[in-house]
Protein backbone atom coordinates (compact mmCIF):
# COMPACT_ATOMS: atom_id res chain seq x y z
CA UNK A 1 0.00 0.00 0.00
CA UNK A 2 1.83 3.49 -1.33
CA UNK A 3 -0.15 6.37 0.26
CA UNK A 4 0.98 9.15 -1.78
CA UNK A 5 -0.30 12.68 -2.30
CA UNK A 6 -2.51 15.34 -0.85
CA UNK A 7 -5.16 14.24 1.73
CA UNK A 8 -7.21 16.54 3.56
CA UNK A 9 -7.96 16.03 7.32
CA UNK A 10 -11.63 16.45 7.28
CA UNK A 11 -13.85 18.40 9.80
CA UNK A 12 -16.58 17.43 11.11
CA UNK A 13 -19.84 19.48 10.79
CA UNK A 14 -22.11 20.13 13.27
CA UNK A 15 -25.29 22.18 13.50
CA UNK A 16 -26.10 24.92 16.20
CA UNK A 17 -26.89 22.20 18.20
CA UNK A 18 -23.48 20.61 17.89
CA UNK A 19 -25.05 17.53 16.49
CA UNK A 20 -23.91 15.90 13.40
CA UNK A 21 -24.63 16.91 10.25
CA UNK A 22 -24.04 14.37 7.90
CA UNK A 23 -25.48 15.92 4.77
CA UNK A 24 -22.67 18.37 5.39
CA UNK A 25 -20.04 15.64 5.65
CA UNK A 26 -21.59 14.71 2.03
CA UNK A 27 -21.98 17.14 0.51
CA UNK A 28 -18.37 18.42 1.90
CA UNK A 29 -16.57 15.49 0.00
CA UNK A 30 -18.62 16.09 -3.00
CA UNK A 31 -17.11 18.89 -3.75
CA UNK A 32 -13.79 17.61 -2.81
CA UNK A 33 -13.73 15.02 -5.28
CA UNK A 34 -13.55 17.61 -7.71
CA UNK A 35 -10.28 18.71 -6.93
CA UNK A 36 -7.01 16.76 -7.19
CA UNK A 37 -6.35 15.34 -3.27
CA UNK A 38 -5.77 11.65 -3.26
CA UNK A 39 -8.16 10.71 -0.69
CA UNK A 40 -9.51 11.70 2.65
CA UNK A 41 -8.62 11.33 6.34
CA UNK A 42 -12.00 10.58 8.35
CA UNK A 43 -12.09 11.04 12.07
CA UNK A 44 -8.68 12.43 12.40
CA UNK A 45 -7.80 15.08 14.97
CA UNK A 46 -9.26 18.08 12.50
CA UNK A 47 -12.54 15.71 12.75
CA UNK A 48 -13.18 16.72 16.28
CA UNK A 49 -12.53 12.78 17.02
CA UNK A 50 -12.22 12.82 20.89
CA UNK A 51 -15.68 14.90 20.75
CA UNK A 52 -17.72 11.61 18.99
CA UNK A 53 -19.77 9.36 20.76
CA UNK A 54 -19.14 5.54 18.84
CA UNK A 55 -21.92 5.56 17.12
CA UNK A 56 -21.83 9.10 15.77
CA UNK A 57 -18.06 8.01 14.92
CA UNK A 58 -19.54 4.98 12.85
CA UNK A 59 -22.17 7.18 10.84
CA UNK A 60 -19.70 9.81 9.74
CA UNK A 61 -17.22 7.37 8.45
CA UNK A 62 -20.08 5.21 6.70
CA UNK A 63 -21.21 9.21 5.03
CA UNK A 64 -17.78 9.38 4.22
CA UNK A 65 -17.42 6.08 2.50
CA UNK A 66 -20.79 6.60 0.17
CA UNK A 67 -19.92 10.08 -1.00
CA UNK A 68 -16.38 9.23 -1.26
CA UNK A 69 -15.37 9.20 -5.63
CA UNK A 70 -13.80 6.35 -7.44
CA UNK A 71 -9.89 6.55 -6.72
CA UNK A 72 -9.97 8.24 -3.72
CA UNK A 73 -8.30 6.34 -0.58
CA UNK A 74 -10.05 6.50 2.64
CA UNK A 75 -8.20 6.56 5.53
CA UNK A 76 -10.23 6.10 9.02
CA UNK A 77 -8.41 7.44 12.39
CA UNK A 78 -9.04 4.38 14.65
CA UNK A 79 -6.57 5.07 17.60
CA UNK A 80 -7.94 6.06 20.98
CA UNK A 81 -6.65 4.96 24.34
CA UNK A 82 -6.88 1.15 24.68
CA UNK A 83 -5.16 -1.27 22.48
CA UNK A 84 -8.26 -3.72 22.25
CA UNK A 85 -10.23 -0.59 21.43
CA UNK A 86 -8.01 0.57 18.84
CA UNK A 87 -8.05 -2.84 16.89
CA UNK A 88 -12.12 -2.82 17.58
CA UNK A 89 -12.41 0.31 15.69
CA UNK A 90 -9.79 -0.59 12.79
CA UNK A 91 -11.78 -3.63 12.15
CA UNK A 92 -14.98 -1.87 11.83
CA UNK A 93 -13.71 0.80 9.61
CA UNK A 94 -12.22 -1.95 7.61
CA UNK A 95 -15.48 -3.74 7.45
CA UNK A 96 -16.99 -0.62 6.04
CA UNK A 97 -14.60 -0.40 3.13
CA UNK A 98 -11.67 2.31 4.72
CA UNK A 99 -8.56 0.70 2.96
CA UNK A 100 -5.67 2.69 5.61
CA UNK A 101 -6.09 2.82 9.31
CA UNK A 102 -4.74 6.19 11.12
CA UNK A 103 -3.68 5.10 14.76
CA UNK A 104 -2.60 8.03 16.88
CA UNK A 105 -0.28 7.08 19.87
CA UNK A 106 -2.37 6.45 22.97
CA UNK A 107 -1.15 9.68 25.65
CA UNK A 108 -3.69 9.78 28.44
CA UNK A 109 -0.97 7.31 31.12
CA UNK A 110 2.32 9.45 29.55
CA UNK A 111 4.13 9.23 32.50
CA UNK A 112 4.25 5.33 32.34
CA UNK A 113 4.59 5.03 28.31
CA UNK A 114 7.87 4.01 27.06
CA UNK A 115 8.94 2.35 23.69
CA UNK A 116 7.95 -0.70 24.14
CA UNK A 117 4.70 0.28 24.89
CA UNK A 118 4.74 1.86 21.16
CA UNK A 119 6.46 -1.20 19.67
CA UNK A 120 3.73 -3.67 22.03
CA UNK A 121 0.48 -1.55 20.83
CA UNK A 122 1.40 -0.64 17.22
CA UNK A 123 2.34 -4.41 16.64
CA UNK A 124 -0.54 -5.67 18.09
CA UNK A 125 -3.19 -3.16 16.13
CA UNK A 126 -1.10 -4.00 12.70
CA UNK A 127 -1.26 -7.87 13.52
CA UNK A 128 -5.10 -7.72 14.71
CA UNK A 129 -5.67 -5.21 11.27
CA UNK A 130 -7.43 -6.31 8.45
CA UNK A 131 -6.03 -3.34 6.68
CA UNK A 132 -2.61 -1.48 6.57
CA UNK A 133 -2.19 1.23 9.48
CA UNK A 134 0.14 4.68 9.34
CA UNK A 135 1.40 5.50 13.09
CA UNK A 136 0.33 9.06 13.97
CA UNK A 137 2.78 10.99 15.76
CA UNK A 138 0.68 14.34 16.65
CA UNK A 139 2.69 15.90 19.72
CA UNK A 140 1.04 19.15 19.66
CA UNK A 141 -2.39 17.30 20.79
CA UNK A 142 -0.78 14.13 22.88
CA UNK A 143 2.57 15.31 24.61
CA UNK A 144 4.36 11.78 22.77
CA UNK A 145 6.38 11.96 19.78
CA UNK A 146 7.50 8.80 18.09
CA UNK A 147 11.31 9.21 17.41
CA UNK A 148 12.94 8.05 14.27
CA UNK A 149 14.58 4.84 16.25
CA UNK A 150 11.06 3.75 17.37
CA UNK A 151 9.58 4.68 13.98
CA UNK A 152 12.15 2.44 12.11
CA UNK A 153 11.51 -0.61 14.61
CA UNK A 154 7.94 -0.05 13.67
CA UNK A 155 8.18 0.08 9.88
CA UNK A 156 9.52 -3.46 10.00
CA UNK A 157 6.32 -4.93 10.56
CA UNK A 158 4.66 -5.39 6.99
CA UNK A 159 1.34 -4.05 8.20
CA UNK A 160 2.26 -0.74 9.13
CA UNK A 161 2.85 1.32 5.74
CA UNK A 162 3.69 4.35 6.81
CA UNK A 163 3.57 7.58 9.27
CA UNK A 164 1.81 10.68 9.97
CA UNK A 165 4.51 12.86 11.21
CA UNK A 166 3.04 16.18 12.47
CA UNK A 167 6.12 17.36 14.43
CA UNK A 168 7.09 19.67 11.62
CA UNK A 169 11.06 18.39 12.04
CA UNK A 170 12.41 18.08 8.67
CA UNK A 171 15.64 16.31 10.32
CA UNK A 172 12.75 13.49 11.57
CA UNK A 173 11.43 12.82 8.54
CA UNK A 174 14.54 12.83 6.25
CA UNK A 175 16.25 10.36 8.59
CA UNK A 176 12.71 8.16 8.20
CA UNK A 177 13.04 7.90 4.80
CA UNK A 178 16.86 7.40 4.04
CA UNK A 179 16.20 4.46 6.75
CA UNK A 180 13.02 3.15 6.69
CA UNK A 181 12.09 0.00 3.64
CA UNK A 182 11.71 1.94 0.50
CA UNK A 183 7.70 1.34 0.72
CA UNK A 184 7.51 3.04 4.14
CA UNK A 185 5.23 6.02 3.69
CA UNK A 186 6.39 9.26 5.39
CA UNK A 187 3.63 12.01 5.01
CA UNK A 188 4.05 14.98 6.82
CA UNK A 189 0.86 16.37 9.01
CA UNK A 190 2.25 19.94 8.42
CA UNK A 191 0.54 22.81 5.55
CA UNK A 192 3.48 25.16 6.65
CA UNK A 193 6.62 22.18 5.85
CA UNK A 194 5.23 20.09 2.58
CA UNK A 195 7.73 21.62 0.30
CA UNK A 196 11.11 20.73 2.27
CA UNK A 197 9.13 17.53 3.84
CA UNK A 198 8.60 16.39 -0.29
CA UNK A 199 11.78 17.69 -1.18
CA UNK A 200 13.67 15.19 1.33
CA UNK A 201 11.46 12.20 0.07
CA UNK A 202 8.36 12.09 1.89
CA UNK A 203 5.35 10.69 -0.17
CA UNK A 204 2.60 13.61 0.73
CA UNK A 205 0.61 14.87 3.65
CA UNK A 206 -2.39 14.98 5.66
CA UNK A 207 -3.33 18.68 6.44
CA UNK A 208 -5.92 20.52 7.67
CA UNK A 209 -5.61 23.19 5.90
CA UNK A 210 -6.57 20.89 2.85
CA UNK A 211 -9.99 20.98 4.37
CA UNK A 212 -10.34 24.31 3.35
CA UNK A 213 -7.61 25.12 0.34
CA UNK A 214 -7.65 21.62 -1.16
CA UNK A 215 -6.74 23.19 -4.63
CA UNK A 216 -3.70 25.14 -3.42
CA UNK A 217 -2.57 22.08 -1.66
CA UNK A 218 -2.85 19.49 -4.24
CA UNK A 219 -1.70 22.23 -6.64
CA UNK A 220 1.68 22.06 -4.48
CA UNK A 221 2.64 18.52 -4.34
CA UNK A 222 2.00 18.61 -7.93
CA UNK A 223 4.54 21.29 -8.88
CA UNK A 224 6.93 19.76 -6.43
CA UNK A 225 6.99 16.21 -8.88
CA UNK A 226 6.61 18.52 -12.66
CA UNK A 227 10.11 19.86 -11.08
CA UNK A 228 8.36 23.06 -10.89
CA UNK A 229 10.59 24.03 -7.64
CA UNK A 230 10.70 27.96 -7.97
CA UNK A 231 7.03 27.85 -8.31
CA UNK A 232 6.20 25.58 -5.59
CA UNK A 233 8.31 27.92 -3.25
CA UNK A 234 6.39 30.47 -3.85
CA UNK A 235 3.22 28.84 -3.34
CA UNK A 236 4.43 27.15 -0.19
CA UNK A 237 5.02 30.45 1.33
CA UNK A 238 1.89 31.48 0.82
CA UNK A 239 0.54 28.19 2.26
CA UNK A 240 2.77 29.02 5.16
CA UNK A 241 0.69 32.18 6.14
CA UNK A 242 -2.40 30.79 5.67
CA UNK A 243 -1.69 28.00 7.72
CA UNK A 244 -0.24 30.02 10.43
CA UNK A 245 -3.71 32.60 10.50
CA UNK A 246 -6.02 29.62 9.99
CA UNK A 247 -4.87 26.55 11.53
CA UNK A 248 -1.90 27.01 14.21
CA UNK A 249 -3.69 30.53 15.83
CA UNK A 250 -7.60 29.58 15.56
CA UNK A 251 -7.35 25.73 15.41
CA UNK A 252 -10.67 23.55 14.20
CA UNK A 253 -12.70 26.86 14.51
CA UNK A 254 -10.46 28.43 12.01
CA UNK A 255 -10.59 25.89 9.72
CA UNK A 256 -14.00 25.41 9.50
CA UNK A 257 -15.04 29.38 8.82
CA UNK A 258 -11.94 29.37 6.35
CA UNK A 259 -14.59 26.45 4.88
CA UNK A 260 -17.21 28.55 4.94
CA UNK A 261 -16.23 31.34 3.36
CA UNK A 262 -15.06 28.85 0.14
CA UNK A 263 -18.41 27.54 -0.02
CA UNK A 264 -18.19 23.88 2.40
CA UNK A 265 -20.08 23.31 5.18
CA UNK A 266 -17.71 23.20 8.58
CA UNK A 267 -20.50 24.20 10.72
CA UNK A 268 -20.01 24.96 14.53
CA UNK A 269 -17.31 23.02 16.83
CA UNK A 270 -18.19 21.02 20.09
CA UNK A 271 -18.07 23.09 23.65
CA UNK A 272 -15.07 23.27 24.99
CA UNK A 273 -14.07 24.89 21.93
CA UNK A 274 -14.61 28.30 21.28
CA UNK A 275 -16.37 30.57 18.74
CA UNK A 276 -14.00 32.75 16.42
CA UNK A 277 -13.77 36.88 17.58
CA UNK A 278 -14.78 39.03 14.58
CA UNK A 279 -10.83 40.54 14.51
CA UNK A 280 -9.93 36.09 13.82
CA UNK A 281 -12.44 35.79 10.96
CA UNK A 282 -11.18 39.13 9.46
CA UNK A 283 -7.98 37.94 9.26
CA UNK A 284 -8.69 34.25 7.92
CA UNK A 285 -10.66 36.13 5.11
CA UNK A 286 -7.83 38.27 4.12
CA UNK A 287 -5.85 35.28 3.60
CA UNK A 288 -8.98 33.10 1.85
CA UNK A 289 -9.01 36.13 -0.03
CA UNK A 290 -5.34 36.58 -1.26
CA UNK A 291 -5.11 32.65 -2.11
CA UNK A 292 -9.06 32.63 -3.66
CA UNK A 293 -9.91 36.51 -4.66
CA UNK A 294 -13.50 34.96 -5.32
CA UNK A 295 -14.15 33.83 -1.79
CA UNK A 296 -16.16 35.92 0.27
CA UNK A 297 -15.82 38.43 2.07
CA UNK A 298 -16.71 39.24 5.95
Amino acid sequence: MIVRGIFPALVTPFRTDESVSLSGVTENIRQYNETRVAGYVVLGSTGESVMLSRDEADSILAAAKEAAGPGKLLIAGTGVESTAETIARTKRAAAMGYQVALVKTPYYYKPVYRAETHFQHYRAVADASPIPILLYSVPQFTGITLETAEVLALAAHPNIAGIKDSSGNIQRIGEMVASARKDFCVLTGGAAVVYPALAVGARGAVLALAAALPEKCAELFELVQQGQHEQAQQLQLLLVTASKRIVSECGIPGVKYAMGLRGYEGGVSRRPLLPLTEEKKQGIAAVVSQLHPAAARV
